[in-house]
């Protein structure tokens, strides 16, 4: 357990021996004021690769100098695009090849997974999901109860955490999913809570879904290049994830989904079929009668959508370069260092004060959250977060009163963390 020290020479010391540390200079960096924002939002959209234009522009030029025969004569032809992905996302995801594939936007996505995983009965209808979930995902399930011939407030059962508290208990999680029991249909849940930024359980999660004969599934979004994850040892059925967050692919970038190998075969799943999830050994033979694809990849719609690949390339490749244990590990240490200065501000604000002027809601356990940290200020929240992006430190607001910080390894110093502390406290006083 690293002992931390709230001084510019403890940052120092650990950017310089930071073998990560040159990984900040391949990303772009917004300039407030003249100088380097601290850039505290990957978790919303992360910052851009310098080499993007590179991966983009050679698409271009692919497009410019073949035209459509791009997809069988470009560098990296587009017919067969999103496999060129597929290692690199499957290595993130804990999942094998087969079960991974790019695609599409995140809740279209999520529709179509539910499309095939929510299967509801007259007695089995229900889905369990979180109360503060992000309001798209909501949308999707209340929707998809709807769509099936079922009220919503009855369908839909919503995870709330205990009076007082902000994060739900595993133990709460598998109660419900138990009392439920043969009425559930599915639980979907986020992995990384976008809110509160806890990591849930998600081995024990699917267990427990299974063990009554539900399916389950999860949105990745804030999970996919942030935290450690087995999708495939955790035998999760369905997943879905985005690329602008954690994995820097731009705003918009293209989504992807998970769906576990022993649904790889089976062609009694129903799904909303298109031309690029029929088998490609038949697909230019344009068969009347969809056949689909061998795995995830049996649930594309449409041809890839090779800018948007092109720019999440760029940013996986960086990713196979720094090595994702040895981000976390980082991650880990970093956010560890982003506790301990606000824990150090509590104390000095709470000797002088007697309060303490920051509430931190995210798990502190490393291995239950990711290296966003959600806090709560005692008073004036909104107006703090103001005063941090004036002195050019940005971070993000989610109503009604969290401030999300969250310093990326692939970009973020230990430098960042000690000033974003300084102007914290700046900010209170």
């Amino acid at each position: 357990m690293t002992a931390y020290s709230n001084t510019r020479d403890f940052a120092l010391l650990q950017d310089q021996n930071d073998s990560l540390s040159t990984f900040r200079q391949e990303f772009y960096h917004p300039i407030i004021n003249g100088r380097e924002a601290i850039y505290f939002t990957g978790n919303s959209l992360g910052l851009q690769p310098r080499v993007t234009q590179d991966y983009v522009l050679a698409e271009l030029e692919d497009w410019a100098t073949y035209g459509v025969e791009g997809h069988f004569h470009g560098r990296n032809p587009w017919y067969s695009y999103q496999d060129i992905l597929t290692n690199q996302l499957a290595t993130l995801l804990g999942a094998l090849p087969i079960e991974v594939v790019s695609m599409n936007s995140l809740t279209t996505n999520l529709h179509l997974l539910l499309v095939s995983f929510y299967r509801p009965t007259k007695e089995r209808h229900k889905i369990i999901c979180e109360y503060d979930a992000f309001p798209s995902d909501l949308y999707a399930v209340q929707s998809q109860a709807s769509y099936h011939g079922y009220n919503p407030d009855e369908a839909v059962v919503y995870l709330k955490a205990r009076e007082g508290e902000y994060l739900l208990r595993t133990e709460d999680i598998i109660a419900a999913i138990e009392r439920e029991g043969k009425s559930l249909a599915t639980v979907m849940l986020g992995a990384v809570n976008y809110y509160t930024g806890q990591f849930l359980d998600l081995e024990k999660i699917s267990a427990a879904a299974h063990k009554v004969g539900a399916t389950v599934g999860f949105n990745l979004a804030h999970a996919t290049g942030n935290v450690m994850m087995k999708l495939h040892e955790w035998n999760v059925d369905y997943a879905c994830f985005c690329s602008y967050k954690y994995l820097n692919a731009g705003p918009g970038g293209v989504s992807g989904i998970f769906v576990h190998e022993r649904f790889a075969d089976d062609k009694s799943i129903p799904r909303f079929a298109g031309w690029w999830g029929n088998d490609p050994e038949t697909r230019f033979s344009i068969p009347r009668t969809f056949v689909p694809a061998r795995g995830a990849r049996s649930w594309q719609l449409s041809n890839a959508a090779v800018i948007s690949m092109s720019a999440l390339k760029a940013s996986l490749d960086i990713f196979e370069d720094a090595g994702m244990d040895e981000l976390r590990a980082k991650s880990e240490k970093l956010t560890g260092f982003l506790e301990f200065i606000i824990q150090d501000i509590n104390r000095e604000f709470k000797a002088s004060t007697g309060v303490e002027p920051v509430k931190i809601i995210t798990p502190s356990n490393p291995a239950e959250r990711g290296c966003q940290l959600s806090l709560i200020m005692h008073s004036n929240g909104k107006k703090i977060h103001e005063k941090l992006t004036e002195k050019g430190v940005i971070t993000d607001w989610r109503e009604p009163d969290v401030i999300r910080a969250a310093p990326a390894p692939l970009y973020n110093s230990f430098m960042d963390v000690y000033e974003f502390g300084q102007f914290l406290k700046e900010s209170i006083l």
